[in-house]
């Protein structure tokens, strides 16, 4: 009869281990290890129908209408089958765990829906960079928490990985000859005694003045973990030293103490930066380039990345913008309004962008003024796809670069979305011109504005055209249904 033992272990490839009986047999190995890792339960809780709760636990899938949640289960498969790719992953591998992975898609939607609540509740849809931007970062979290062993827990998902494919891996670890730790041991280590800086209870009972400090100012102790999991040296900032003289910094330029949580998270390197030697400077040469002083609340809580990159990398970006031809004036909105532009690379993302959009026909100056963001995007995962969606619908190449020239946004909607919208655009009866000469109609609902409008208006027995429809207040178009209404009866 084989005996069991419980096991503890802090190498990620092993870490389910710390819940799970191994044959002895097998865990020599880890006999010799004694540090536990926890696994976070709430990963594996998740209901399909509703949301898991990161804000205030209430939201109710079931709100979000079915049409739009399949489309974003696209978007969060695509966003899913990237990070997979980035780790290296064949394209035929991630497809493979794609198709395996169902219910931990449901779970992405879900986050999705529950960091992103009040948009939902107001009608407003995502677009594909802001679905990126919300589940990247957690994906990232979950990598560095499980390390190799991620595409067992997406494909496991709401359960844990079967001991079967855990034990699999404990045969491919060899086993040591000393009782010196692994090169990933020690990291783990590492980071596990950060998290326990920040988790821990001092001398006095209480947790570390800097932690107790953040909590005050509205980070919760699991947000302060998940920062920590991510970059260790947070937990080792000084309070007096480097943490309070930024968020005092912050709170100084305007940024409400509300948004100090979010900054902190998208960014805690910046408690890591010199005020005077490193943020004050870089702000001061940000000036020079264009940002507008007086809304720097704004874009650091929009991108507080900014303050991080180096002078020749801010340069290079602000440069290229003036060889598109953007003015002065033009480049400082364009910094205000999108600084992540500066995130983006020029060799790399904005020059093959530019190419792509002028061989299209497009003002390439305009687009970049208007709608910075589609920059960002991938050209061949994210822009041809909608491009030649347009096409095989019969517009011209010159009526789609007339689109995108009015409304840049169109890329940053996936084509699921925009298939969604063509479809119900169809049953409208209005002239696909229509689409040419307002192509916004794809940012708005089609459940809470399209739908509604159309069915108001139908009932009246008048005819607005698209964009009356659509973009006048709900008291303007009620007033010009009764104008066109008692044109109507006049005549």
């Amino acid at each position: 009869m084989i005996s069991l033992i419980q096991v503890r272990t802090p190498n990620p490839k092993l870490a389910f281990l710390s819940r799970t009986r191994v044959p002895l047999y097998r865990s020599r190995y880890l006999q010799l290890i004694s540090i536990e890792l926890s696994f976070p339960q709430k990963v594996f809780f998740c209901q399909a129908k509703y949301s898991e709760s990161e804000i205030d636990g209430s939201f109710n899938l079931r709100v979000v209408p079915s049409n739009l949640v399949a489309a974003e289960k696209e978007e969060a498969k695509a966003v899913l089958t990237l990070f997979l790719k980035k780790q290296g992953l064949s394209n035929a591998l991630s497809a493979r765990v794609i198709n395996k992975s169902e219910p931990f898609i449901d779970h992405l939607v879900s986050r999705l829906h529950s960091v992103h609540k009040s948009r939902y509740l107001v009608g407003r849809e995502l677009t594909t960079l802001e679905i990126r931007d919300a589940l990247i970062p957690y994906l990232e979290a979950l990598h560095e928490e499980y390390g190799s062993i991620l595409v067992d827990v997406v494909e496991s998902f709401p359960n844990p990985p079967v001991l079967e494919k855990i034990e699999e891996t404990i045969e491919k670890v060899p086993l040591p000859v000393t009782l010196a730790s692994p090169p990933s041991a020690v990291l783990d280590s590492k980071k596990l005694k950060a998290l326990a800086r920040v988790s821990d209870n001092g001398p006095t009972g209480k947790l570390p003045p800097h932690i107790l400090y953040l909590v005050e100012l509205g980070m919760d102790i699991e947000t302060i973990r998940v920062i920590t999991r991510k970059f260790p040296a947070f937990a080792y900032y000084s309070l007096e030293g480097k943490i309070k003289p930024v968020v005092e910094f912050l709170l100084d330029l305007g940024v409400p103490r509300s948004q100090i949580p979010t900054i902190l998270s998208k960014r805690p390197q910046l408690c890591g930066i010199s005020l005077s030697e490193n943020l004050i400077p870089t702000m001061a040469f940000l000036e020079e380039l264009g940002v507008d002083k007086e809304q720097w609340a704004k874009v650091i809580y929009r991108f507080p990345a900014l303050l991080t990159y180096s002078r020749p990398k801010l340069r290079a970006t602000v440069d290229f913008l003036y060889e598109m031809g953007l003015s002065a004036e033009s480049v400082s909105k364009v910094l205000t309004r999108c600084p992540n532009i500066i995130s983006y690379s020029v060799e790399d993302k904005l020059r093959p962008a530019t190419e792509y959009f002028r061989s299209m026909g497009v003002d390439v100056g305009v687009l970049l003024y208007r709608c910075p963001q589609t920059f960002g995007l991938s050209i061949e995962a994210n822009v041809k796809p909608v491009t030649e969606f347009f096409k095989d619908k019969g517009f011209s190449m010159a009526e789609v670069a007339a689109m995108v020239s009015r409304y840049g946004a169109l890329y940053t909607f996936s084509l699921a979305k925009l298939i969604l919208k063509w479809n119900f655009f169809l049953t409208m009866g209005y002239p696909r011109a229509e689409l040419v000469k307002f192509p916004q109609y794809f940012g708005y609902s089609l459940e809470e504005r399209i739908k509604p409008r159309f069915a108001i208006m139908t009932q009246t027995g008048v005819r607005l055209l698209l964009n009356q429809m659509l973009s006048l207040s709900e008291d303007a178009f009620n007033k010009a249904l009764k104008r066109k209404l008692k044109k109507l009866l006049d005549n």
